[in-house]
């Protein structure tokens, strides 16, 4: 991946906290209108009921995660079942979500793009111009997605005995999320159910960087290596916190633009 990762990383962040910010602020005067109108109890007493009603509703069985956000981003790996009760995954599970992610379509759409800019900017001078310069710009960026999905959705996670995928949080202040999805870059639950340090990512990032110096013949020096390392984990924090908070963010975006593919 080129430097872009890192501005993309927080172009996603920045959007992230921005618009739950503002989900916040729109939900946060309603208890303030209920106190001046405390005159008539009998009728707020029965339309208080139905947020009762609301939360009973949604507090049933989690619902299905969307396989994409906005149609660019893979999210195989999210789930919303509470992390203290969510069954282990077994090898074959952890591979699964390794391989989805691997090869969805937007994994393809995100590699276009990035293709693009780095043709665009000259990034590793020696793959050349044109198609043919386009072509391993593609193929590269390609294996910097795939090789990491493999080596820290289902290698690593098989050899630590760790679960690779993001439980969502959904509660709590704004903060407290923002705070609890950068950390799972660094802690991340065990086949055994406890928190674990995050080997899986640490380790599986870092040998991807590893095996991206045969095929990045223009950046081999340790600075490139460092570089690139730091980009990927900037890139997955970011990720973890769009997967965070998209349930929040795709209820403020207009129905065309929520990407909510199921399949």
């Amino acid at each position: 991946m080129t430097g872009l990762s890192l501005c993309w990383a927080a172009l996603l962040t920045v959007s992230a906290l921005n618009l739950s910010a503002q989900e916040n602020i729109q939900s946060s005067p309603a208890p303030a209108e209920e106190n001046t109108s405390s005159s008539a109890p009998a009728e707020e007493n029965t339309s208080s009921s139905a947020p009762a009603k609301e939360n009973t509703q949604s507090s049933g069985a989690p619902a299905k995660e969307d396989k994409r956000i906005l149609w660019f981003f893979t999210n195989h790996r999210t789930t919303g079942d509470p992390e203290e009760e969510a069954a282990a995954l077994t090898p074959r599970g952890k591979f699964k979500i390794a391989w989805d992610d691997a090869t969805d379509r937007a994994i393809f759409l995100q590699t276009a793009f990035l293709s693009g800019i780095g043709q665009a900017n000259d990034s590793n001078p020696s793959f050349g111009q044109g198609v043919a310069g386009y072509a391993r710009r593609f193929g590269t960026t390609y294996a910097d997605f795939a090789v990491e999905n493999i080596t820290t959705e289902g290698i690593f996670p098989t050899l630590f005995r760790q679960d690779p995928r993001y439980f969502r949080r959904s509660n709590g202040t704004t903060r407290s999320r923002l705070a609890y999805a950068m950390s799972r870059l660094f802690i991340t639950r065990g086949d055994s159910g406890g928190s674990q340090f995050n080997y899986s990512e640490v380790v599986g990032a870092a040998t991807s960087v590893a095996i991206s110096n045969a095929y990045y013949p223009d950046g081999r020096t340790v600075g490139n290596n460092i570089t690139r390392y730091g980009e990927q984990l900037a890139f997955d924090a970011a990720s973890n916190v769009l997967k965070e908070f998209w349930p929040s963010l795709k209820r403020k975006l207009p129905r065309k633009l929520r990407g909510s593919e199921e399949q």
